[in-house]
């Protein structure tokens, strides 16, 4: 038998129910690959082995082939209109109990920043952020709340002052923030999807899918969004089939569905 990357696929499938047939393969296998020989190990069948025998290295691949690049308060200016437009919208429409899902969260910048944003609105005892991501190294991450200097730049002053703590060189985010987001594991490609969701943020993921996934993930969020619910996405990403896939175009960034 040829242990070919097509072998490798099935076999990472098996293994922790990513599907690699959902990214671009050139791409991926590259990352892939690079990891291989980082671990002096030669060929698929060995590494499919190592990952089997190994926690550490399998925590590594899993953490190695979800893309965590993440700050807060990314791309300020779609931020800004999430602030003036978005927020006072689903208020006037929806009332202060708002279901907003944070998806592929990554280090958890973007469902803090939520929580801060929205808290210029609401109370903080009526905020609840759901945040997903399909890597739990990354959730555990984010439930320590600790950044780096560069992380933070992009947040507010005032929001600064009021929720984070300088802890050496880097800045811990108040528990009265983390109390606001609920993580849970989530594979966007094969779990199911909640339902009733006011707003979902997913931003700077799925670039890295085929165009058939990206189809089908925005489907399956146009499906968990209620009526005049929007999309928030990221500055690389446009869904170009907005109006069949079930939205109406807010502006770049923001897709809504029609009420």
């Amino acid at each position: 038998m040829a242990y070919d990357y097509e072998y490798f696929k099935k076999a990472i499938y098996e293994l922790t129910k990513i599907d690699l047939n959902a990214y671009k393969e050139k791409q991926m296998k590259r990352r892939i690959d690079t990891l291989i020989a980082k671990n002096k190990i030669v060929g698929y069948e060995k590494y499919v082995a190592a990952l089997k025998a190994d926690r550490n290295m399998f925590d590594e691949f899993v953490n190695y082939l979800t893309i965590n690049v993440s700050e807060f308060y990314r791309n300020t200016d779609q931020w800004k209109f999430l602030d003036q437009d978005i927020f006072p919208d689903l208020i006037k429409r929806y009332g202060s109990h708002l279901k907003i899902w944070s998806a592929a969260c990554s280090t958890g910048d973007e469902p803090y920043s939520l929580v801060m944003a929205l808290s210029k609105h609401l109370p903080l005892s009526q905020i609840k952020i759901y945040a997903t991501d399909l890597d739990k190294q990354v959730i555990e991450k984010a439930k320590a709340g600790l950044y780096a200097e560069k992380s933070i730049a992009g947040v507010p002053d005032d929001l600064k002052k009021k929720f984070f703590t300088k802890v050496g060189p880097s800045y811990q985010i108040s528990e009265e923030v983390k109390a606001r987001v609920e993580f849970k594991e989530h594979n966007l490609l094969k779990d199911a999807y909640p339902t009733d969701y006011h707003l979902i943020v997913c931003r700077n993921v799925l670039i890295y899918f085929t165009e058939e996934a990206k189809d089908e993930v925005f489907r399956k969020f146009q499906r968990s969004l209620l009526p005049g619910g929007y999309l928030f996405i990221g500055s690389t990403e446009q869904i170009i089939n907005h109006k069949e896939v079930g939205f109406t175009r807010k502006n770049s960034f923001f897709y809504q569905k029609p009420m």
